[in-house]
């Protein structure tokens, strides 16, 4: 993957200068939908990046919109004022918040004057550039927009590259993303110039997508997914981006599907379970397929939304270190029912020993690592998680179990986090989950209602705690867990009953909350 030997401004400058006249995105956000040719977006960044430089000195800017017209421009703006955006999480919590902020250290952060009444109670600093506003200015005096839209479409690339942007090396620092914190505190993913290009291109070699595609993207800016495969990858692919505010919003994102034909749906399994409860049938007749990620698919999801809409669903891989993507199942010529796709061009993979770390023959289960030049290279200052994460030879050891296949195929079995050992016997959370979800729920459910916790146990290493919506016999559930071949060690000891499982923004499990109340 050696085809960007440029930084990411000058090849987004080049692409949105090449298809000028070309739609770059329709937003939802507004009360009538707002359409932005791909000429506008780069005149409207490149004016909000002459103003960034000027207004402060700081490296790292961040980011508190969500995706559409704003958010696209501030992450254009700041990428071609040589700064780095850091589009944090609002729904993380005022001290993951805070923590991530410091670690960056982020003062300025731009955002709009709706979110700070939105969100009181994100840590709002006392540095804030409005860019609705900025963008409202803008629209009221034509005449400034028509000069920077003319001059985007005659300055030559290479005159605009070296008033935009320096001669950033390829691999230093783009985007800082914070992963999820799904089982403690967030980490900094510094991601280069060659890591989202690199990416990019990987994902493009497996022509999935076609030019002009309508993909909605409405996935947050802070999610890895949103950044690079919704947002970054359509403005470098001439893709359409359909963006609707939130993921959670499903009558707004079913809206821009039916109005807009939206041809690639991406998203978790947790944000597309709402599209089935929701849809009619002819408001996805337009869609092609769903790339669906970050999470593993349920048993019977894939079927079950294949039946309901009338398109692939193809499920992939991919971590924020890794930019994200690692692989895709592909329609007709390159799926495997159960896997999550091959492995994307240039990226190797290889698989560790649970309890030795020596590497395992192809096809065994594992602790995945993987190398590529997608794979980012450290946690920003966390000298202790990188140690952790990397190997001598620049294999990045990822936490997840999962094997691959002689033809490359890629299968997840879960993540070290959610196992237990228990009397030397590893033991996985997301099998008893599953198994006690059909017990107690056999007509099915439409959310998450139960989730195993592995805590501490001084006679045995750990012990399993049941977290359920519903309360229930727990000798009950044990006499038929037994019934159905589970093993005695498998089976919960204590339960506990809540009000609702929680779930990161991401749609991944809150693993550091579900432990809290384990313990309460």
């Amino acid at each position: 993957m050696n085809a960007f030997n440029r930084n990411l401004a000058r090849e987004l400058i080049r692409s949105l200068q090449r298809n000028f006249w070309n739609l770059a995105l329709i937003d939802h956000g507004f009360p009538k939908p707002f359409r932005l040719r791909k000429g506008t977006l780069l005149a409207l960044s490149l004016g909000l990046a002459r103003e960034l430089r000027t207004l402060t000195e700081d490296r790292r800017i961040g980011v508190v919109l969500p995706p559409g017209v704003a958010g696209t421009i501030a992450n254009l703006a700041l990428i071609f004022a040589d700064k780095v955006p850091v589009n944090l999480n609002v729904t993380a919590g005022p001290d993951s918040i805070i923590q991530s902020m410091r670690k960056a250290r982020v003062g300025l952060l731009l955002s709009a004057d709706e979110l700070t009444s939105k969100f009181p109670a994100f840590p709002w600093t006392n540095e804030i550039f409005d860019v609705g506003d900025w963008l409202r200015k803008k629209k009221r005096r034509k005449w400034k927009l028509s000069y920077l839209h003319l001059l985007a479409f005659l300055c030559p690339l290479r005159l605009i590259s070296k008033i935009a942007t320096s001669e950033q090396n390829i691999d230093e620092e783009a985007v800082l993303l914070f992963t999820s914190g799904s089982s403690g505190n967030p980490k900094g993913v510094v991601l280069s110039h060659r890591n989202l290009l690199s990416n990019c291109a990987q994902i493009r070699s497996t022509n999935l997508f076609q030019r002009q595609d309508r993909v909605l993207a409405n996935l947050p800016l802070f999610h890895s997914f949103g950044f690079t495969v919704s947002t970054l990858y359509p403005l470098l692919s001439d893709l359409v981006m359909i963006s609707v505010p939130s993921p959670l919003d499903v009558k707004s994102s079913l809206r821009a599907i039916e109005r807009e034909k939206v041809e690639v749906l991406l998203g978790t399994p947790t944000f597309l379970r709402g599209y089935l409860r929701r849809a009619k049938r002819e408001q996805l007749k337009s869609i092609r397929f769903v790339v669906a990620g970050a999470e593993k698919t349920p048993d019977g999801f894939k079927e079950e939304w294949e039946s309901f809409c009338n398109c692939s669903y193809l499920e992939g891989y991919g971590l924020t270190e890794t930019s994200p993507a690692i692989s895709f199942n592909l329609p007709e010529r390159g799926a495997k029912e159960n896997s999550v796709g091959r492995l994307l061009p240039g990226i190797e993979c290889k698989s560790l020993a649970l309890e030795t770390f020596a590497e395992l023959p192809m096809g065994e289960v594992g602790i995945l690592c993987f190398r590529g030049p997608n794979v980012f290279g450290g946690y920003l200052e966390d000298s202790a998680a990188n140690k952790e994460s990397f190997d001598g030879e620049g294999w990045f050891v990822t936490g997840d179990l999962g094997r691959l296949d002689e033809e490359g195929f890629l299968f997840i079995e879960g993540r070290i986090s959610r196992f237990s050992k228990i009397g030397g016997e590893m033991i996985p959370h997301a099998k008893v989950e599953f198994e006690t979800t059909k017990i107690l729920f056999p007509k099915g459910v439409e959310k998450t209602v139960c989730a195993v916790v592995g805590l501490s146990d001084t006679n045995k290493g750990e012990r399993l705690v049941l977290l359920t919506t519903e309360d229930f016999d727990l000798q009950a559930l044990r006499e038929q867990l037994v019934e159905r071949g589970m093993p005695n060690l498998w089976i919960p000891k204590e339960k506990k009953v809540v009000s609702e499982i929680p779930f990161l923004a991401s749609g991944k499990l809150d693993l550091s909350r579900l432990k809290e109340i384990a313990v309460e």
